[in-house]
């Protein structure tokens, strides 16, 4: 019997998405949807995840619920095409991850690279809540509950990916083919694997501040633009500049297409020309960051216009996120029976259970 393909991915809804969101995932996404190649995509909001670095600040959480579905229409996510739910509401979820705990040891865990940066962005090395340091069991869970077999993230996500696989592998082993194995797949540009912040840090961030959202208006993308981080030491306009670590040329890597030149700068024939101009010396950087305003404004605009649309009528956003989160239920809760089944925990599901027990006993008794 074929395979559906299936993609599932997701964000923690702990503030408005971002533009490193949007290349790294969230363009990709919609293409992916669009292109009529996959069977069922689920797209959901980690809430769960939210909450263990922020089990003391739960409205944070419960606000941006609404904030990431926004940005998750106005990008072109479909709900016709797509299912949109929230991780919370979906309890199959727990019950997974609670079976799944059993397959990883704690030293595994301790290894695993993103957990490792996670906990250090977040100061728990004394003090690390049991439900963050278990959070790739839980990321199991989600995946392996809808068996995806694709899973769009970025690169700092693949050893998360890997401790799923290796669950799905020792899963199956233990208790023969029952789980899905997920494949990774990646950003095809380069540039969108870690979008920089836009003060050059290296990782773009709610809060550091240093984030374009995608639901700022234009003049907040144009101010935080013009103070993007560039090369300290190209001074004066002649001076040879580094595109190297600049994070405007890092961005017009991310975003600009041979279009953009024609309509905004054909002074340039394409990007290789305005990098190596830059590089010899005699461009500015406000010229250039001029260039990428433009870009983001048109890139932007619509995703903005289309988000105040739905902003009027958030009764049918929710309504869009109860319907999403109905259908991944049910698909869940089938995985989790399956899971049971394979584990022979099903005991009042499966009637041989209580004949066997009868005959045991009856046996014994003989």
């Amino acid at each position: 019997m074929k395979q559906d393909k299936i993609i599932l991915t997701g964000d923690r809804p702990t503030g408005r998405l971002h533009i490193g969101h949007y290349v790294g995932s969230l363009r990709r996404r919609v293409e992916l949807q669009n292109s009529g190649l996959f069977d069922k995509i689920f797209i959901f909001e980690a809430d769960g995840q939210a909450l263990t670095d922020n089990i003391e600040n739960p409205e944070k959480v419960r606000q941006n619920v609404i904030e990431v579905a926004l940005d998750y229409l106005a990008c072109g996510i479909d709900p016709t095409k797509s299912t949109i739910f929230i991780q919370s509401q979906i309890p199959e979820l727990c019950e997974l991850t609670f079976y799944f705990m059993d397959l990883v040891t704690v030293s595994r865990l301790q290894r695993n690279p993103t957990v490792k940066t996670e906990i250090q962005m977040r100061n728990f090395e004394t003090s690390i809540p049991v439900g963050f340091f278990t959070y790739p069991i839980s990321q199991a869970a989600d995946i392996t509950a809808f068996k995806a077999t694709t899973v769009p993230v970025g690169e700092d996500q693949e050893p998360m990916l890997e401790q799923a696989r290796e669950i799905v592998r020792r899963f199956n082993y233990i208790y023969g083919e029952t789980l899905v194995e997920p494949n990774i797949l990646l950003p095809e540009n380069a540039a969108c694997l870690r979008l920089p912040g836009t003060d050059g840090k290296a990782k773009m961030s709610k809060s550091l501040g240093n984030c374009i959202y995608l639901s700022d208006s234009a003049d907040e993308v144009e101010k935080k633009v013009k103070s993007m981080y560039t090369d300290p030491n190209h001074i004066k306009v002649s001076d040879p500049g580094c595109i190297e670590g600049n994070t405007v040329f890092t961005y017009l890597d991310a975003f600009s297409r041979q279009e953009h030149f024609e309509r905004y700068w054909p002074e340039y024939a394409n990007l290789d020309e305005l990098k190596a101009h830059y590089q010899r010396g005699g461009l500015g950087d406000m010229k250039v960051k001029k260039f990428l305003a433009a870009i983001m404004q048109e890139e932007l605009t619509p995703i903005r216009e289309r988000r105040k649309e739905f902003e009027k009528d958030i009764a049918s956003v929710c309504e869009i996120l109860r319907k999403g989160c109905e259908v991944a239920r049910e698909t869940a809760a089938q995985t989790l029976s399956e899971v049971r089944k394979a584990m022979k925990i099903d005991y009042f599901a499966d009637s041989s259970f209580v004949d066997e027990q009868v005959k045991r006993f009856q046996n014994k008794e003989v």
